[in-house]
Formats: C-alpha cells, sequence, structure tokens
C-alpha cells in the first residue's frame, strides 16, 4: 500500500504542483483546501487527488481533517506544511487583523496539522515533515512584517522540532522558495514582474515544479539523513 502524503494549500499554485508531484512518485495524496471549492473540484476532476475542506488557523478543525484522511486513505506519513496567505501592508499601516490573520495561518497552521499526526509518527517510526516557508522568512520584505516574522518562525520551529523527530525516524525540513510564476505572482503588474526577475540571477520566475520537486526528494525514505534543513529555491537571490 502507498504511503499516505497530506498537503496544506494543496489544490492551487504550488500546493498543486506539490500534490501532483507527490502522486507521481507513488504517494496516496490528500489535498486540504480552505474556501475555493471551485478550484478544489476542478482539481480532483483533473488529478483524482481527494480534497479536504477546512482552516489550518483552527487547531480543531485540522485535528478532525487529519482524522478524516487516515480514516479514508491510511495513517499519514508525508504532511507538507504548504498552505499560506498575505496581508501585506507598511507597518504603520498594518492592523491587528492583518497581523493575525498572517501569522495564524502561515505559523500558527503548522503547530496545528503537525500536532495532530506527530503521535502516529512516533508511534509508526517513521515521519517526513516539510514546511515551506519562503526567500522573505530568510532576509525580511518591506511590507511584510506579517509574512516574514511568520515564515522566519517556520525555520525556528524545522530546527526545534527536526532534534524531537530524530530518534523516531522523523525528519523535518523547511524549503524556501523565492519568487514563483504562480496565478498571484503572475497578476502583478508587467512592470513589477520585470522589476522582481531583474533582481534574480538566473533571470527567470522559478516553477511551481521545482519545488515540488524538492519536496519529493526530502519525502523519500532515502532522505532520512537530512533533517532540520533549509533548502532555498529562489534563482541565487538570496543566499542564507
Amino acid at each position: 500500500m502507498s504511503k499516505v502524503a497530506l498537503v496544506t494549500g494543496g489544490s492551487r499554485g504550488i500546493g498543486a504542483a506539490i500534490s501532483r508531484a507527490l502522486q507521481q512518485a507513488g504517494y496516496t495524496v490528500a489535498a486540504n483546501y480552505a474556501g475555493n471549492d471551485d478550484a478544489a473540484k476542478a482539481f480532483t476532476d483533473e488529478t483524482g487527488i481527494k480534497t479536504y475542506k477546512w482552516s489550518v488557523a483552527d487547531y480543531e478543525a485540522c485535528a478532525a481533517g487529519a482524522a478524516r484522511v487516515e480514516e479514508d486513505l491510511g495513517p499519514i506519513t508525508v504532511l507538507v506544511n504548504n498552505a499560506g496567505i498575505t496581508r501585506d501592508a507598511p507597518f504603520h499601516k498594518m492592523t491587528r487583523e492583518q497581523w493575525g490573520q498572517v501569522i495564524d495561518i502561515n505559523l500558527t497552521g503548522l503547530f496545528n496539522m503537525t500536532h495532530p499526526v506527530w503521535p502516529g509518527m512516533r508511534e509508526r517510526k517513521f515521519g517526513r515533515i516539510i514546511n515551506i516557508s519562503s526567500i522573505n522568512g530568510q532576509k525580511g520584505q518591506f511590507g511584510q512584517a506579517n509574512y516574514s516574522a511568520a515564515k522566519a518562525g517556520d525555520l525556528g520551529f524545522t530546527k526545534a522540532l527536526a532534534q524531537e523527530g530524530a530518534r523516531a525516524n522523523i525528519t523535518v525540513n523547511a524549503i524556501c522558495p523565492g519568487y514563483i510564476a504562480t496565478e498571484m505572482v503572475m497578476a502583478v503588474p508587467e512592470k513589477v514582474r520585470e522589476s522582481i526577475i531583474g533582481q534574480i540571477p538566473v533571470g527567470r520566475l522559478g516553477e511551481p515544479e521545482e519545488i515540488a520537486r524538492a519536496v519529493v526528494f526530502l519525502a523519500a525514505d532515502e532522505a532520512g539523513f537530512i533533517t532540520g534543513a533549509t533548502l532555498s529555491a529562489n534563482g541565487g537571490q538570496y543566499f542564507a
């Protein structure tokens, strides 16, 4: 029986590419999503990957959702914490709501999703946790005090949990994408996009599939000696 992988935010953008890549690698994949029912249905119709709706900001919903996935598909052996949002604003204009929404999903969401599956991974002596952070969690970004703080927190979470999981053959790693050609990035004005590309030494945006291949690598049995690591995938834009 194939291993089960759960991808949060797994029906669109980078998450959809990750879900597809894991499916192609032989995993049984569950894709979580928060609100876009039409996109989730289209994704399932296209790929056959089951989608499950809940907010990663809600601990009880995460616990119930993970239990539902395991009831339907089997024990979760790979968890990809990919779900994330932006609520950008210069700090002097940032509201408490904008701060809280981003922290609740992009940082607390890692706790909410990982905590329910952690006991099973420890009991089975195997697990792969892969956290999708960001270049802006490494270097910061104007107008993203909330997002940068959350994504930097993801890296601290990764390093601490890796130490706890190591003896149980649970690896915990992070990937920090740079600017990727997702629907969100491609929607920005062309001049802004050109300015972004001008800062990337390889001279282009990344592709979602490039992040997905890194996830498949870290999820593999053969990656068991890699834990607590941060993999930067940003075209040379920033060296941590």
